[in-house]
């Protein structure tokens, strides 16, 4: 992912009760270490559960839009944009936050795709050998304490064609700092990922029903689908449904696309994959006795009931096909 600018801020607050003050910094040439610790941030960021939306339309909303439109025209440079916004989050800091530390900034290109990244970095202690052989005492980056990260698809953005090329960490245990953050953007949510991710699975899961793929079929497909949706996720990129049709039945590459447009399931054409929710689509799968059960891991607690002073399992709608078998055998 070749790098066009990077730059590091450092936002300075030497304990909770002192104001924060920024500490600009100069724009990095291009080295391996910058490439390498932006994959290292892009890592970390994906992994977390993130929000999703796009810049307000509302005039005057917030100076982040604007900034990066004038940086995108040439008419600022990315020192003098990345330096504004670092003078806008010392607030966040302040209101929010008992430190401050390193704010990392990237513009840089993946694919056809231009991005900018944004990331407030924290330092941990750790230990060094030093040339001696002496054991040091050393700060290096916590990149697994991310508590505010976003990324702009500049691309989609400015293609004006999306409503989800913000993303944007969700903080469980900050919400005033994750809106405080997103009033910054200027963004509003846009898409809900992991309900966008819920409704695919649930209709996965019917199309499966109704083409009655055997247990073999079926769980093929379903590790297609989580294999495609994991791998998008990790990249930060989002499911686009008709490739993933494509990817579910090679037999019939629209099937799967034309299933969902017909059933108006709601879905967007591109859905930010929630990772935590694909986690949970699994197939619980057992065979004893000459009895073979197997079930999406969703189902559970819907469609499917265990008892677990009986050690039983509570099927609420019995697939089509064995009823009918049932019920002939009975006649």
């Amino acid at each position: 992912m070749p790098i066009l600018h990077s730059i590091i801020h450092h936002l300075d607050k030497p304990d909770p009760g002192a104001p924060t003050t920024l500490r600009a910094g100069q724009k990095h040439a291009a080295t391996n270490a910058m490439d390498d610790l932006l994959a290292s941030v892009n890592d970390s960021f994906h992994a977390k559960p993130k929000a999703w939306g796009h810049f307000s339309d509302e005039a005057g909303s917030s100076a982040f839009p604007a900034g990066l439109h004038r940086y995108m025209e040439g008419d600022s440079d990315f020192a003098t944009f990345t330096a504004e916004i670092g003078e806008r989050l010392k607030t966040l800091i302040d209101d929010h936050l008992s430190v401050g530390g390193p704010v990392l900034f990237v513009h840089y290109r993946q694919g056809e795709a231009e991005y900018l990244s944004l990331a407030l970095l924290h330092h941990r202690s750790g230990f060094g050998i030093d040339d001696n052989l002496n054991v040091r005492t050393v700060h290096q980056l916590n990149l697994s304490q991310l508590t505010l990260a976003a990324r702009v698809d500049i691309t989609q953005w400015r293609g004006g064609t999306s409503k989800q090329y913000v993303s944007m960490i969700k903080d469980r245990g900050g919400k005033k700092l994750a809106e405080g953050f997103r009033d910054l953007l200027g963004c509003v949510e846009g898409v809900d990922s992991s309900g966008e991710t819920r409704t695919l699975l649930k209709a996965f899961s019917d199309y499966v029903e109704r083409e009655d793929y055997d247990e073999t079929q079926s769980r093929e497909k379903t590790d297609t689908l989580i294999d495609y949706a994991s791998s998008q996720a990790r990249r930060g990129e989002p499911i686009t449904l008709d490739e993933l049709s494509e990817l579910v039945d090679e037999q019939q590459p629209k099937a799967f696309y034309d299933y969902i447009r017909n059933k108006d399931y709601g879905l967007s054409p591109e859905i930010p994959a929630d990772r935590r929710t694909l986690q949970q689509f699994r197939r619980f799968t057992g065979r004893s006795g000459g009895v073979s059960i197997s079930f999406d891991s969703h189902l559970l607690g819907s469609g499917v009931e265990y008892d677990n002073e009986r050690d039983r399992l509570i099927i609420k709608q019995v697939p089509k096909q064995l009823r009918d078998q049932i019920k002939k055998r009975d006649e």
